[in-house]
């Protein structure tokens, strides 16, 4: 283990950068928790509460509020990037106008950015500067934010291209609720992390069209099979889709009321727009945005993801729920491992 007392800076204050900030704190780490709300960095320090995020949790003292990117930046040499995907090019810019040194960024977000394709690692290297970025590590795996900062037992997975960046971070959180595992397969780690968001969302339509347990399963299952099919086909280990970061995560995100993109499905399943859904949700929904970058990695890399396909049907084309699972149902018969078989035959062919 590390020295105690490291001072980490955690940018982002959602719940889930908030829960990290915990994990950090109960380690007795000096954690700076910074958000853009400065009504927010004042909840933190003078009442020790995040409530719009964890209502009920009291945070540790170790945990400080800053206001300042700049003050909270400083001297630290672990950066936790807890923003959603959409956000992090922006902050990106904000640490670089503001960075004095080089830090290991470890980012705890899920998703891929539309049109450009490109997974947050690869975004971490084109927005920061060599001589700002020592290393970029993922932390990813089956973990609520709410559980997570009432201390229940969660085990993520770290990931990174320096093996060494990813065991520090790994060392930074783990406790005895905690446990976080290593996982070389960078690519697989971020792919699973983000594919998961969208058969969540197709989870919880299905429980919102009141389709029970048997179309969850046989959802989750096939969506388990889309997800390994693009990720093997983008280079990942196809090991790594039975691991946290595949069949752990898609089973928490599914079966959760915690789970906003569930939650989200459920609400289109019942009837709402989209607009609806997300003005109801008041966070952000990181599957709808994926569904989209998703749907062009599958035409990009010629993989069939019926799923994927349905769910942008509804959230982009207007198609009804029902509908889209009903035309999912109606497929021509096909081998149950047939594509994945395929697509690994056709890496072999390329190595």
């Amino acid at each position: 283990m590390q020295d105690k007392k490291t001072a980490i800076a955690v940018v982002g204050a959602g719940s889930w950068g908030t829960a990290l900030a915990m994990v950090l704190a109960d380690n007795s780490h000096e954690v700076r928790l910074w958000s853009h709300n400065e009504d927010q960095v004042k909840e933190i320090n003078e009442f020790h509460s995040n409530k719009k995020y964890l209502p009920g949790i009291i945070l540790p003292e170790l945990i400080v509020g800053y206001a300042s990117l700049s003050d909270a930046l400083m001297g630290v040499e672990t950066v936790i990037l807890a923003v959603p995907s959409k956000a992090i090019r922006e902050v990106l810019g904000k640490m670089r106008a503001v960075q004095a040194g080089p830090v290991i960024i470890a980012h705890v977000s899920k998703g891929i950015e539309p049109d450009t394709l490109l997974r947050i690692t690869e975004m971490i290297k084109e927005e920061m500067p060599k001589e700002l970025l020592k290393d970029v590590v993922v932390l990813s795996g089956p973990s609520h934010a709410e559980e997570v900062s009432l201390r229940h037992p969660t085990t993520v997975t770290v990931t990174s291209e320096n093996m060494e960046a990813a065991e520090k971070v790994q060392d930074l959180f783990i406790n005895h609720n905690f446990r976080v595992y290593t996982n070389s397969d960078v690519i697989g780690v971020e792919i699973g992390g983000a594919l998961k968001n969208i058969i969540a969302l197709a989870a919880g339509i299905t429980d919102g069209l009141g389709y029970g347990d048997n179309a969850k399963a046989a959802l989750m299952t096939r969506g388990l099979a889309e997800i390994a099919r693009l990720g093997t086909k983008m280079g990942a280990n196809p090991l790594t889709f039975s691991g946290l970061t595949g069949i752990g995560d898609l089973i928490v995100t599914c079966t959760s009321v915690h789970s906003r993109n569930w939650r989200a499905g459920n609400m289109l399943g019942k009837g709402k727009t989209l607009n609806e859904v997300l003005d109801n949700m008041g966070m952000v929904v990181e599957g709808v945005r994926t569904t989209k970058a998703a749907y062009q990695l599958a035409a990009k890399y010629n993989v069939k993801m019926p799923i994927t396909f349905a769910l942008y049907d509804v959230l982009f084309n207007g198609k009804e729920a029902k509908d889209a699972v009903d035309v999912l149902m109606a497929r021509g018969k096909t081998h149950e491992m047939e594509d994945l078989v395929n697509v690994l035959e056709e890496r072999n062919m390329e190595d």
